[in-house]
């Protein structure tokens, strides 16, 4: 997700932005990992001078889901880092329902790119696009990338980033793919690779959308549709034109420019679009069938890449640690970008005879983020034939050092970065790429949280997921702070308002909480919020927090609709947060519809409680198989017949017990009939609450019963399906080494989640079904892993270091 970024770049001019020039700050690149958790932090409380201007380039993880990194996140106040699709969706405010409705509604086949899509737009985008829009765009854009001739040259990631986006800059957000889809897929219907049918459209569309190029436009960054109902256009809208032109018959393209000229006479915007590397060409000034040609290449050659100013950028949508310089714009900092200034001052010089052109890359070996560092290639007489300086994150990925060496010899090449220095020998061929990993410094990266993709020792993992919570709860607490105060929880269009009282003194490991839900609905909201007010009142504890939310809704089902689950995961991250909770000792409770709530909840939320006490409610088609795990109290009045609540909590008192006994140790219950009692039981019931309080949660038990309700839920206990349905039953023990999948809906693609307390990760796991076996090897301990987890939850004690992802067979 892309809310304003940091760069060194302060607002610059004359062009299209017509402003004057401003003081610059260079980028600082090579240091920024070491100042990142200086940068970061007082960032999250708000946008202010040291946010602007003491900005190394941090780099953001290439997602908040495969690298949380807190303490990296990108460098301004966005409601989330950047390619987490939980944090995006939680910034589009009261547009979220729309984002996951576009999401839900995508075929299966192309719901990763809706989701990467949601995962890494501006957060304006987020707060205002429609499902529609969603959805066309998902759509059309899959339709064109799987029709084109040259699909096959085109990687998931290229489609991604630069067929998949609906904007270039920020432009409107026109529908545009159908309509010129329609209008240009005849031009290039001849077409036999991307860059063929780029230079048909730069040669056919201005005529057929009769549309020139003129400063007498409204604006420089018009949409498409602007652009032709006008007929005019400057080098901005041309470019988003034509790069939209590109990407609707399956072209990859992007938006190029620079803020300045070197002799500072004024900006210039301009395409480029992929076929086997990336070429430029200026929108409606075609070069016949020829990319890489125009007027403007001989002044893009005097472009200084480390001069903000003066530099060449490229737009992504990947997770970049600088921004697209907007200069009719300055201020917006929402659109990424990469430097590819290498690639128009470089000119390709003719390699002598017997010389190849070998490129260097340095990653941290950590998180094979790219690294600027110094580079010295020594031949084998001891003398040094070149030196340089790797590119950084802030460049094109396919942008390398290089040099040219003659082939066949064998070199050393050493790297120098901090106080780290490694050599290696290799031998020069041609288009060789040597990538090397050097370490940096450890302890700097755990201190800060910072998410890497690198293979964990038992204790360095351990180490981590300490750091990891410290830095998550840092960032969450700025992020959470202004809403919990309120005591107002929101959800797309809810509101859950919540009071809590705190009991005694904190104990070692934090407050136990106590989720107690009121009864009412079907009733007048004064009804309901009487229901509250009593419930505030309805039970004492000694110490802990007793935690009384009022429903969302007034209606008969206030506790058990689908935001419901939503709503207390958040209270739980939140109390975590701000009260210091211990997580393996949250109970929920609820009384008459309350009770409701508390047997259909407890099932499908087994995994957040430590012991759940119904009372005086009605089930529905809850099932209490997902009760496995789960300490569940029952208290009904022996006279309570409405609803038929006493001959059901009868019912559910002889299934709990038939359960206890064919699963020994399982299905912990308790269960009351009070005599004489109706639907109040005059206090009795609050015998379940001490009862509760002997439970603690069973995070990684040894068998999961998984039942989905009609809400359902991605993650349970260790286990993980992504594409939950309805009443789906999974069932999976574990042994030691030795996971058994006992139950699982055919062709169900399965995570288990894994550490170091549940088997011995050095040694080899087996994952079977029956006799089949799905997985069988050593399971790496994983940084972003971790993080991962930690993200889904918030619960420091449901991170996993490992995972496995087994696929069931179909029948």
């Amino acid at each position: 997700m892309r809310g304003q970024r940091g760069r060194g770049l302060a607002a610059w001019g004359h062009g299209e932005g017509g402003g004057g020039r401003a003081s610059i700050l260079s980028a600082c690149a090579a240091d920024y990992a070491d100042d990142a958790v200086k940068c970061v932090f007082p960032c999250l409380w708000g946008r202010n001078s040291l946010l602007l201007f003491h900005l190394p380039m941090t780099p953001t993880p290439a997602s908040y889901i495969t690298a949380l990194c807190v303490a990296a996140l990108t460098l301004l106040a966005t409601p989330a880092a950047a390619g987490d699709l939980e944090a995006a969706l939680e910034a589009a405010g009261e547009n979220r329902m729309a984002l996951e409705a576009a999401i839900a509604g995508t075929p299966e086949g192309e719901r990763e790119g809706m989701r990467w899509l949601v995962a890494h737009m501006p957060t304006t985008d987020l707060k205002s696009l429609t499902t529609e829009f969603l959805m066309e765009n998902n759509s059309l854009a899959y339709e064109s990338w799987r029709g084109a001739p040259w699909q096959s040259s085109v990687d998931k990631s290229l489609f991604f980033d630069a067929i998949l986006p609906f904007a270039s800059v920020n432009e409107r957000r026109d529908p545009w793919r159908k309509r010129l889809r329609t209008r240009c897929l005849p031009l290039v219907g001849e077409a036999r690779s991307a860059s063929e049918a780029a230079t048909l459209l730069n040669n056919a569309i201005w005529k057929e959308f009769g549309v020139k190029y003129s400063t007498a436009r409204a604006k420089p960054d018009q949409s498409p549709f602007e652009t032709i109902d006008s007929g005019l256009a400057s080098c901005t809208g041309l470019s988003v034109l034509l790069i939209d032109s590109c990407r609707a018959v399956g072209v990859p393209a992007r938006f190029v420019g620079t803020p300045r000229w070197s002799d500072d006479s004024g900006n210039h915007s301009w395409v480029e679009v992929w076929d086997d590397g990336w070429h430029f060409t200026g929108a409606a000034e075609p070069t016949g069938s020829d990319l890489d040609r125009g007027w403007f290449a001989g002044r893009a050659a005097g472009a200084t890449r480390d001069d903000p100013d003066h530099a060449i950028f490229a737009v992504t949508w990947r997770d970049t640690p600088i921004s697209f310089p907007l200069v009719w714009l300055p201020e917006d900092r929402s659109v990424g970008a990469v430097n590819v200034t290498d690639r128009y001052t470089t000119k390709a010089e003719e390699l002598g005879e017997g010389l190849v052109p070998v490129r260097f890359c340095v990653r941290d070996k950590a998180d094979s983020k790219r690294l600027v560092a110094s580079v010295t290639v020594v031949d084998s007489a001891g003398a040094v034939v070149f030196e340089g300086k790797t590119r950084d994150e802030r460049f094109d990925a396919n942008d390398h050092l290089a040099s040219a060496l003659r082939e066949g010899s064998i070199y050393s090449v050493e790297v120098l970065l901090g106080n780290e220095r490694l050599s290696r020998k290799f031998t020069a061929k041609a288009q060789t790429l040597i990538d090397i990993a050097i370490s940096g410094p450890q302890e700097q990266r755990l201190a800060s949280g910072h998410i890497t993709n690198q293979q964990l020792t038992r204790q360095v993992a351990r180490t981590l997921r300490a750091n990891l919570w410290q830095a998550h709860k840092k960032e969450r607490r700025a992020a959470r702070q202004a809403e919990f105060k309120s005591r107002m929880l929101r959800q797309g269009d809810f509101k859950m308002p919540f009071w809590y009282r705190v009991f005694g003194d904190r104990p070692e490991g934090g407050y136990s909480l106590i989720i107690s839900m009121h009864g009412g609905g079907g009733a007048p909201k004064e009804v309901n919020d009487q229901q509250w007010s009593n419930q505030k009142k309805l039970y004492q504890i000694d110490n802990g927090i007793y935690l009384v939310p009022r429903a969302p809704t007034d209606t008969w089902n206030m506790w058990h609709q689908g935001h419901i689950d939503g709503f207390f995961d958040t209270l739980i991250k939140d109390m975590l947060l701000f009260e210091g909770i211990n997580p393996d000792r949250v109970y929920l409770t609820g009384y008459s519809a309350g009770g409701d709530g508390a047997y259909q909840l407890a099932p499908r939320m087994a995994d957040r409680f430590a012991a759940v006490a119904m009372m005086a409610g009605h089930p529905g088609e809850t099932q209490p198989d997902g009760l496995f795990n789960l300490p569940f109290a029952l208290h009904v009045g022996a006279l309570d017949a409405a609803y038929d609540r006493n001959r059901i909590g009868l019912e559910w008192q002889e299934k709990l017990g038939s359960l206890a006994r064919e699963n020994p140790g399982n299905y912990l219950h308790q269960v009351e009939v009070h005599t004489g009692k109706g639907h109040w039981m005059g206090g009795e019931d609050a015998v379940a609450l001490p009862w509760m309080a002997r439970h603690t949660r069973s995070l990684r038990p040894t068998r999961v019963v998984w039942l989905q309700d009609d809400v359902t839920h991605e993650r349970y206990y260790w286990l993980r399906n992504r594409e939950p349905k309805a009443r789906e039953r999974i069932v999976v023990e574990r042994d030691g080494q030795v996971f058994t999948v006992l139950e699982a809906p055919p062709a169900c693609v399965l995570e288990i989640r894994l550490d170091d307390s549940m088997c011995d990760l050095d040694q080899s796991i087996l994952v079977r079904h029956g006799e089949l076996v799905l997985f069988e090897g050593v399971v790496e301990r994983r940084a972003e892993t971790l993080a991962k987890t930690l993200t889904e939850r918030g619960d420091p004690r449901g991170m996993f270091s490992a995972e496995i992802r087994v696929v069931m067979p179909a029948e």
